[in-house]
């Protein structure tokens, strides 16, 4: 079994997961907010460069040197970078520190226990809906990485038992693990979802509503990719119901987000 463990950085409380010993990561808690992750990262390598996009709930997966070639630079003296819209960041080079900043979604570190490579990434319901995490994996695959080689955490997220979501949502987001054939009539779709193990939808008691486990999606897509579950670590953290650690969007409709980073070797 993984393992999360409870570390502490300038007396405030993180989290790591032993899957990700061999790299120097932290899903961080809303102790550490407001501060950005050019700052947290001294909590992990403090010559590690940092990288952070814009998410916008997509798929997009970037790597460091393609934030400038898609015009992710300042418009003049004195301004900051504009920060690429997308949803996770891959790194090419050793001491490239990726981050992502969640509030209820699922904060993803991955990371190649051969090549050192290392990617952060956010999937909320949309993203997951649109397949960034094995989009993500697939970057891995195309620069040579093995999938035997890969190892995947999830960090604290709003636990299903708690997400309410329309049975819409719940079919655009589980179609993604149905085989096609399956997936004819949205009763069908919901059908063969809760007919999965361990299946990622929960019944709700309000009509055309049911409660959803998003991280279980994204588990069960790096399954049928061809991962084992012993490389799939997933916290048991819900950032709606631990609010002494955790902001949640859910629970107070503010926009505070804790950040999740991971630094390649």
């Amino acid at each position: 079994m993984h393992t999360w463990h409870w570390q502490t950085w300038d007396n405030l409380p993180y989290l790591t997961c032993s899957l990700l010993e061999p790299w120097h990561h932290g899903f961080f808690t809303s102790a550490f907010s407001p501060r950005p992750p050019d700052q947290i990262v001294e909590a992990l390598q403090p010559e590690a460069t940092v990288y952070r996009v814009r998410q916008v709930h997509g798929n997009t997966v970037l790597t460091p040197s393609e934030f400038i070639t898609i015009g992710a630079v300042g418009q003049g003296e004195n301004q900051t970078p504009e920060k690429p819209a997308a949803d996770g960041i891959f790194t090419e080079k050793p001491q490239q520190a990726v981050w992502v900043c969640t509030a209820d979604c699922t904060p993803v570190l991955i990371g190649d226990e051969k090549t050192g490579r290392v990617a952060a990434i956010h999937a909320g319901w949309r993203g997951t809906a649109t397949r960034i995490v094995p989009n993500t994996i697939a970057r891995f695959l195309e620069v040579g990485s093995r999938l035997e080689n890969l190892r995947v955490a999830m960090g604290p997220a709003i636990a299903p038992e708690v997400y309410q979501v329309s049975e819409t949502v719940a079919i655009e987001v589980g179609s993604t693990i149905i085989p096609k054939d399956k997936t004819n009539t949205p009763e069908s779709i919901l059908d063969e979802l809760q007919q999965l193990p361990h299946s990622p939808i929960f019944d709700d008691p309000h009509p055309g509503r049911v409660r959803l486990d998003v991280r279980r999606v994204n588990a069960i897509q790096l399954e049928q990719l061809g991962l084992d579950h012993e490389q799939v670590a997933i916290a048991s953290h819900c950032t709606y119901q631990q609010p002494e650690y955790f902001f949640s969007y859910r629970r107070t409709q503010q926009k505070n987000v804790q950040w999740s980073g991971i630094v390649s070797k």
